[in-house]
């Protein structure tokens, strides 16, 4: 006997209610880096674009700089925690690897028994979370979706390499998803590069990132382009039609090579790395939150989100800012 199976009616679409953001209040400076390692200001200004970068406390993990961005999400979005049934977690920097820490964040912040899970696809991370997200609630598996990307890169970080301690950072944002009658986040287009892995690497429990800085930026400033317009094409937006373009925060270099060449003529791109550092899977929501909260970006007008790093993954979509 063959038993038929129902499933929950699809969503048309789903869209992003509002975002969250949560910056350490440590802040080290290039020249508080010169103190340390062999380099300056001009050095680091000339090769990464950054000025200065946030660190967390030692009383700050994970779960705490996830649950100060999601927070502030869950109330920009005027839901309570009671309508939130999904919690996803994209980090590559965790303390430990078990258990998860969705939950525990979910947990803080008073929403009871979410699906919930951490998701590791390093610097595009959040571009895959939200694409995740995003299925599930047009899939009719949750009503409401919490998106986290947060890292504490600084526990993973050599700090008398200076090819790696003057980039990355820590941080962390958010955003809340949920269903909608129209479409307000476009079809990712995602994918990996695994037999460049090595590139961008921490080798096991004792060991801090490591990254071969030149095979990464030639790779990014090739491959990724193509990517960001295909999912402009796939969300029927085109770049002049853009507001806002938000790479992953990983190189002022290598962002302004993206955009160029994506020739998004009306766009602002955003560069929040001159403040904050490569913060790997929280770089993207960082920047688009601080951008939203500035008045730089007006609200329903689409956006492009382009993750890549360490894998070697990358994702894009495009996005109504809301």
């Amino acid at each position: 006997m063959t038993a038929a199976l129902t499933i929950p009616e699809a969503a048309p679409g789903a869209r992003i209610l509002a975002f969250g953001d949560y910056r350490p209040a440590r802040i080290v400076t290039n020249d508080d880096l010169a103190q340390t390692v062999d380099t300056n200001d001009e050095w680091i200004r000339s090769r990464v674009g950054i000025t200065e970068r946030r660190i967390a406390g030692d009383d700050e993990g994970i779960v705490e700089l996830g649950a100060h961005a999601a927070g502030k999400a869950l109330a920009g979005s005027g839901l309570a925690p009671s309508d939130i049934d999904l919690v996803i977690l994209a980090t590559c920097s965790a303390e430990t690897p078990m258990p998860g820490h969705a939950a525990q964040i979910a947990h803080r912040l008073g929403i009871e028994a979410p699906g919930a899970f951490d998701l590791n696809a390093a610097c595009a991370g959040f571009c895959y979370a939200l694409a995740t997200a995003s299925a599930a609630v047009r899939a009719g598996s949750a009503r409401n979706a919490l998106v986290i990307g947060a890292e504490k890169m600084s526990q993973w970080i050599d700090w008398t390499d200076r090819s790696t301690c003057i980039i990355f950072a820590d941080g962390a944002g958010a955003a809340v998803v949920s269903a909608s009658e129209t479409p307000g986040i476009g079809p990712v287009v995602w994918g990996s590069a695994g037999d460049k892995y090595d590139k961008i690497i921490i080798e096991d429990r004792n060991s801090f990132i490591r990254q071969e800085g030149q095979a990464v930026f030639r790779w990014a400033t090739t491959a990724i382009a193509p990517i960001a317009i295909q999912a402009c094409e796939r969300a029927g937006v085109k770049p002049e039609e853009l507001a806002a373009v938000v790479p992953h925060q990983a190189n002022l270099r290598i962002i302004e090579a993206i955009a160029r060449k994506v020739k998004a003529s009306n766009a602002v791109v955003a560069d929040d790395i001159r403040q904050s550092g490569n913060t790997s899977g929280a770089s993207i929501p960082l920047a688009l939150s601080r951008m939203i909260e500035r008045g730089d970006v007006p609200s329903g007008a689409p956006a492009l989100l382009v993750g890549f790093g360490a894998g070697l993954s990358y994702a894009a979509q495009v996005i109504q800012i809301p």
